[in-house]
């Protein structure tokens, strides 16, 4: 696949890519936190493959003092022991939204949150996949190159 970058899209579409970076900053003073958004953006860009989202994902959570094990371990997140029951139930969720199309974001993927998150921060996580996913396909789709 070719890494050279296919259109300018943020000076084609200045505001559908200003709407999108609104979007990004509303979410980063959302319930969820710092570590669990990063860890939910790295988990759905590990999933679209999306090379850019996860290069800046993980230096931030690196930088923000995630462990690196953890980072090592995210795409077999079921099987770690290292994520909580609050960031399993978020993981599943952004990866049922992320795969939407066989999940369709069945009420089995939905109910963990419940018990972790208020309809807010649901709300929140919900907004957070929209954008990863969305980031995502304008990085994977117009190959966006890495810094």
């Amino acid at each position: 696949m070719s890494q050279r970058p296919r259109i300018p899209y943020p000076k084609l579409a200045p505001k559908a890519f200003r709407a999108m970076l609104a979007l990004a900053e509303s979410l980063r003073e959302s319930r969820l936190g710092p570590g669990l958004s990063g860890l939910v953006k790295m988990r759905v860009s590990q999933i679209n493959g999306c090379a850019y989202c996860l290069d800046m994902h993980a230096r931030e959570l690196r930088e923000a003092g995630e462990e690196q094990r953890r980072l090592d371990t995210l795409a077999g997140w079921r099987e770690s022991r290292l994520f909580d029951a609050r960031e399993r139930a978020a993981l599943g969720w952004a990866e049922s939204l992320t795969r939407i199309e066989t999940s369709g974001a069945a009420d089995a993927d939905y109910a963990p949150l419940l018990e972790h998150f208020d309809e807010t921060a649901i709300a929140e996580l919900t907004f957070l996949a929209v954008e990863i996913n969305g980031w995502n396909r304008l990085a994977v789709g117009l190959r966006t190159p890495l810094p």
